[in-house]
């Protein structure tokens, strides 16, 4: 208030637009709703792409630096050899190659109660999985792991024995359900390759590097070592590098984001557009006032910054106003689409905010100037006669 004041006694035009704002409160408050409303639009259209980002990330997460690799089209084995795996090491000693075989079957529970899951069969379970309780340790040459979905539906704790292929493993682990390649998500168990030394060839192999960058860098040297190139092209070995799949996301997220941005700015160009008709309105009702204020040595330049600031006034107010309403907005789009409702308070939430009222305050001002030069500009006697 000290500052407002301070402002007030050096720029008097100043003062009196803000009275100016409080003689018809009906059209200053429908104006600043119109503000409000575009910034709440503006704020939480962009928030809501950035929660959906946030999501996408959070997602792929720990698969963005994993390749991906199975045997391709043109491969004359049914799988990967162990040659291939060992050559795999050999050409990339900087990131973890972690070879796969898989299977179904039927776990059963206490009661009789069957479930149908996938089979993983892996030594290096570390690397590929977390655990919600227990542990994937970094060799698995005993015990098992399981999907929480499973454990619940057959009623399994740590410790309790599950049956394949006529062997007892004891369950060390509960799997988390987003993690790893195939994610342990649904009906999952996990098992030593031993469990499987019965299939000849691995079915596929997750290799696991520093980042999304390094992952990329992987999956070309083990396209150019494995895939003939060029004319006569094979794809003796399908590679898929996920870094790639986030980029591709991220891109379309970008263009869906800066499109809700370009919707929500359109309840700010309406509001504007009110914003230049008040102007107008209170310009001309106020024809006769000006006029007496410039008879009596009011300059130009002193007109113009009162109606101007009057404009300011309206997109200040409106701004801060939205950007509150925005806030609340923003958190339970990042609660309901991002399981963090506090990441509102993050960059990726606040940028939005501040884009809201600034363009708020552009959008304002925009509307008051030619109010404000057409008022100044009106000749005094002509203004006086009304």
């Amino acid at each position: 208030m000290i500052g407002l004041g301070s402002l007030f006694r050096r720029f008097p035009s100043i003062k009196m637009a803000w009275r100016n704002l409080g003689r018809n409160r009906i059209r200053t408050g429908l104006a600043t709703l119109g503000i409000i409303i575009g910034v709440i639009a503006i704020a939480s259209l962009g928030m809501a792409g950035a929660a959906l980002q946030q999501q996408a990330q959070s997602n792929l997460g720990s698969l963005t630096n994993e390749v991906a690799v199975s045997s391709g089209q043109d491969s004359t084995q049914d799988g990967i050899t162990t040659d291939q795996v060992e050559q795999m090491r050999d050409i990339i000693a900087d990131a973890e190659v972690v070879p796969q075989k898989t299977n179904q079957t039927t776990l059963k529970s206490r009661d009789g109660q069957e479930v149908f899951v996938s089979v993983v069969g892996v030594t290096k379970a570390s690397a590929l999985y977390d655990t919600t309780v227990g542990k994937a340790p970094t060799r698995l040459q005993n015990g098992a792991l399981v999907s929480v979905e499973t454990a619940r539906e057959l009623g399994l704790e740590l410790g309790d024995p599950v049956e394949y292929d006529g062997s007892l493993y004891r369950i060390r682990g509960f799997l988390v359900a987003e993690d790893g390649f195939g994610g342990g998500g649904g009906n999952e168990l996990v098992l030593p390759l031993s469990a499987l030394s019965e299939q000849e060839y691995y079915d596929s192999v997750t290799v696991v590097a520093a980042s999304g960058e390094a992952a990329t860098t992987v999956a070309d040297i083990l396209e150019a070592d494995f895939n003939e190139q060029g004319r006569d092209s094979e794809e003796i070995l399908s590679i898929r590098s996920f870094a790639s799949t986030q980029d591709s996301i991220n891109s379309f997220l970008n263009t869906l984001n800066l499109a809700l941005l370009g919707i929500g700015s359109i309840s700010l160009i309406v509001a504007s557009v009110a914003i230049l008709n008040v102007m107008l309105m209170s310009t001309i009702e106020r024809r006769g006032e000006i006029g007496v204020l410039r008879a009596v040595g009011i300059r130009r330049s002193e007109v113009l910054r009162m109606i101007l600031a009057e404009a300011i006034f309206l997109g200040l107010i409106g701004g801060i106003a939205g950007a509150i309403a925005s806030l609340g907005a923003g958190y339970i789009l990042f609660q309901v689409l991002a399981s963090d409702g506090m990441l509102v308070f993050t960059w990726a939430g606040l940028q939005h905010l501040l884009s809201g009222f600034a363009f708020a305050v552009f959008a304002s001002t925009l509307s008051g100037v030619y109010p404000a030069w057409k008022a100044a500009n009106d000749p005094p006697v002509k203004a006086l006669r009304g």
